[in-house]
């Protein structure tokens, strides 16, 4: 039986985020920080496997208002860090410089400690094997988020998003895919969402969320289902689809495709009016659900 609910594999990252008027933040971020406090949050238990120089990131303290998380020790002689420079108000549009990164995930990573859901979320191509797709799969349910096999650094540290090699051969053995808009269209070679979605789903992947900056769609046992985000303010843009995807598979343990997918989008568009990680819980959300989406 699985010890955790939700295990989330990915580091964090020290990112210097500057906005479009030229104002620069420091911040720990990566998806790792953002999709366990959104699990945390709606009560499911958490270990987090965030791989880093521990003399740079204090994850005891970067995880502190995070009831449910448990950290797994991994350790490395470097961590991550990324420089992203947003070039709109509404944060769609930036440009990432990788300044340092870490050494890859290998299987020998994974802890002994059981999961229901392994959440593979790298940052960039290299940071985690493939090789972890496939002892994931051995243990549970798979969910991938499909940017740390996209987006590939350069020698100067810029990133460019590159098509996966072996998107058809791993597809099969992962049960949640996430992508962005633009990221179905390398993969697939279309824009159009839905028919990306079924395309991705005809390769092998079960239940698939393609995010967008309006809604977010997710296609399952050939059915689309579709929630807008309805946030008042995009201060809190950063980490919105990690957030999302957490929170979505998280709850398919025990709801129904729309259900979670309601609760999902709720919880990001109230993340999203706040910088930081959803730091809240399940009553802020379903307060949400009754004000912008009942």
């Amino acid at each position: 039986m699985a010890q955790y609910a939700y295990m989330i594999i990915g580091q964090p990252s020290l990112d210097v985020n500057t906005d479009h008027l030229g104002v620069t933040v420091r911040e720990t971020g990566g998806a790792v920080v953002y999709s366990a406090y959104a699990a945390s949050a709606l009560g499911h238990s958490v270990l987090a496997l965030g791989k880093c120089n521990p003399a740079e990131i204090d994850l005891p303290a970067v995880f502190a208002r995070a009831a449910r998380v448990t950290l797994a020790p991994c350790a490395a002689q470097t961590s991550t860090s990324i420089a992203n420079t947003y070039h709109t108000a509404d944060k769609e549009r930036r440009t990432c410089r990788v300044i340092s990164r870490i050494p890859a995930y290998t299987p020998a990573d994974l802890p002994t400690e059981g999961a229901a859901i392994y959440h593979i979320a790298g940052l960039m191509r290299g940071d985690i094997e493939e090789s972890v797709i496939e002892e994931a799969a051995k243990r549970g349910m798979v969910a991938v988020d499909v940017q740390g096999f996209l987006r590939c650094v350069r020698p100067d540290g810029s990133m460019e998003f590159e098509d996966w090699p072996r998107k058809k051969e791993l597809l099969p053995r992962i049960r949640f895919l996430k992508t962005d808009a633009a990221e179905a269209e390398i993969l697939t070679g279309t824009d159009d969402r839905r028919r990306a979605a079924a395309m991705l789903a005809d390769w092998g992947a079960q239940e698939i969320m393609i995010t967008h900056n309006t809604e977010v769609l997710i296609f399952a046992g050939g059915e689309y289902t579709v929630q807008p985000l309805r946030p008042r303010n995009l201060s809190g843009r950063s980490g919105r689809g990690d957030t999302c995807f957490a929170s979505y598979i998280t709850e398919r343990a025990a709801r129904s495709i729309p259900e979670a997918l309601q609760t999902a989008a709720a919880l990001v568009s109230c993340k999203m009016e706040q910088p930081g990680p959803f730091a809240w819980d399940r009553a802020v959300v379903e307060q949400y659900i009754r004000n912008f989406y009942a």
